[in-house]
């Protein structure tokens, strides 16, 4: 990054920056240039591209339709039913 680009990213981003600052901004910049630049040199020509370092595998149970639960073993505990639906204190008048 030049100081070019930095100003106006303080500009853009309403910051000032103190030289100092702005030297070590440029210089990580710089230093982060340099390693993608290392990484860039790698062949990766006969390497298969990947969306996740482990495979994915999606174990899928059969969807089988059950009813765990009678609705009168649910309102056994039900403090007051009628015909098959709960009963509740009103609560908006």
């Amino acid at each position: 990054m030049d100081r070019e680009t930095l100003r106006k990213l303080e500009m853009l981003n309403q910051l000032s920056l103190t030289d100092e600052q702005k030297d070590e901004v440029t210089a990580f910049f710089a230093k982060r240039d340099a390693e993608l630049e290392i990484i860039n040199r790698i062949d990766t020509e006969n390497v298969e591209r990947m969306v996740h370092v482990m495979p994915i595998m999606t174990v899928v149970r059969e969807d089988t339709v059950n009813q765990p639960f009678t609705r009168e073993a649910l309102q056994q505990g039900a403090p007051e039913t009628d015909e098959g639906y709960w009963c509740v204190p009103r609560v908006m008048e």
